[in-house]
């Protein structure tokens, strides 16, 4: 009989290439780092050669690492399928990532289509949760596909709507516009630029915030304009304003890990798409 890959051993491999180093990988598996460091060294016995090479704190991969650790995802993928199917069949967890703007619209959508299931929820920006489908954390996504660095299904659009507080004092004619948008890049921040500056209205990012929660912050504090997904009411403190120029609406588009439950997806995919276009 041949060397057997030890499946705990090769989930240690994954996640210090995952995380970056060995002191990382401890802290994701919850192991000590003795105990990675014990795992690394127990699959370059059985194959005979070295797999990975520290480097400070970090960690870099020999040649027959790299080839190791594209075959690991695979055995890791199938195994934890295995699992799921067969060990735990009547409780599926599933991991849902959805952009911060479309969130409001998306979650309750999903939460619907999966009842009887577990739903774990990553609300993130779209390079992020490009991140975490590709790295397999994410078992579904719905982000911006304009921005997306994948290929990705569309299901649906996130119509946008500008909004300021009743109070926001308005720009004489020719001045400026004072804008609050969350920081670059952002697909929502290019969109209100570009349609204001087509107008002439000579734009300017008054507020950079971090995230939607500060863009309705900053607005609905007076201090300029916002383009939001209008997913119906208005945020709390801010009205809609239909006299500035309309923008069109921003694709969503549908992604999923690879080896993840294609019933599954294909469920939530049809209930996005048939609650987007409603």
């Amino acid at each position: 009989m041949g060397p057997v890959l030890d499946i705990v051993a090769l989930r240690s491999l994954v996640g210090v290439a995952d995380c970056g180093g060995f002191h990382r990988a401890a802290e994701a598996l919850c192991l000590s780092q003795p105990a990675v460091s014990q795992h690394v060294r127990r699959l370059e016995k059985a194959v005979g050669r070295p797999l990975v090479e520290r480097r400070g704190r970090g960690a870099a991969f020999t040649a027959e690492g790299q080839l190791l650790l594209a075959d690991a995802r695979r055995i890791l993928t199938a195994h934890d399928d295995a699992v799921r199917r067969l060990v735990r069949p009547v409780v599926t967890t599933v991991t849902v990532g959805t952009t911060e703007h479309a969130a409001d619209l998306i979650l309750p959508i999903v939460t619907a289509a999966l009842d009887g299931l577990e739903v774990r929820f990553r609300v993130d920006r779209t390079a992020r949760l490009d991140e975490a489908v590709d790295r397999g954390t994410l078992d579904l996504a719905v982000a911006m596909s304009e921005v997306s660095g994948a290929v990705t299904e569309p299901v649906g659009s996130l119509p946008l709507t500008w909004y300021a507080a009743p109070a926001f004092k308005q720009p004489a004619p020719g001045a400026p516009w004072p804008v609050v948008a969350i920081e670059q890049p952002c697909l929502l921040r290019k969109r209100a630029l570009e349609a204001l500056t087509a107008q002439g209205m000579s734009p300017y990012v008054v507020c950079d915030a971090g995230y939607s929660a500060g863009v309705t912050n900053a607005a609905r504090a007076g201090l300029g304009v916002a383009l939001l997904a209008d997913t119906g009411d208005a945020p709390e403190g801010l009205t809609a304003r239909p006299d500035l120029p309309p923008v069109q609406p921003a694709a969503l588009g549908f992604r999923t890990r690879q080896g993840a439950d294609r019933e599954l997806a294909a469920t939530v995919r049809g209930a996005l798409r048939t609650a987007l276009a409603a």
